[in-house]
């Protein structure tokens, strides 16, 4: 992790993993038709945050040795009922990923754990949501850029 202290911006380096392709619906097992990210973009708009631009999937970046807490989001909305009988909690904070030396601007996308019903993430995992990025694949060497008073980075042991 690198400090950019006039900007108060942390710099993480992570790589691209493969998730669980819940959120494409591209996924096996995935219980939902369209995959989880676009039923939850316009109930998303409706509150505040037009997503609408980012393609219906996540990036999920792996962080280790370092884990996060997300600490002061852009946007936290509560009792999301996005499929059926499903109600979960999420919370978005705007940063940047850097891919082959070019800067794009995401957003952090976090399902609160205590209201996800499966499909937890590991506390080194960061899922993005982004535009469509046809540079991103799997094992890919990325940083992030997350204004430093977001996020808690805490290096594991």
């Amino acid at each position: 992790m690198h400090r950019d202290t006039p900007q108060h911006i942390i710099t993480l380096d992570g790589k691209i993993i493969t998730g669980y392709q819940v959120a494409s619906g591209q996924g096996n097992r995935c219980p939902y038709p369209q995959g989880s990210i676009r039923p939850q973009l316009p109930i998303f708009k409706e509150r505040g945050l037009d997503l609408c631009h980012c393609y219906p999937g996540t990036l999920n970046i792996d962080i280790s040795p370092w884990s996060f807490q997300l600490i002061k989001p852009d946007h936290t909305f509560r009792n999301v009922n996005w499929y059926q009988d499903i109600i979960e909690d999420f919370s978005f904070a705007a940063c940047g990923i850097y891919i082959d030396n070019s800067r794009h601007d995401v957003w952090i996308y976090y399902p609160h754990p205590d209201t996800k019903p499966d499909h937890q993430q590991a506390s080194t995992t960061i899922e993005i949501l982004a535009p469509y990025l046809p540079a991103a694949r799997y094992g890919q060497q990325v940083q992030l850029e997350i204004a430093e008073s977001v996020i808690l980075a805490n290096k594991l042991t």
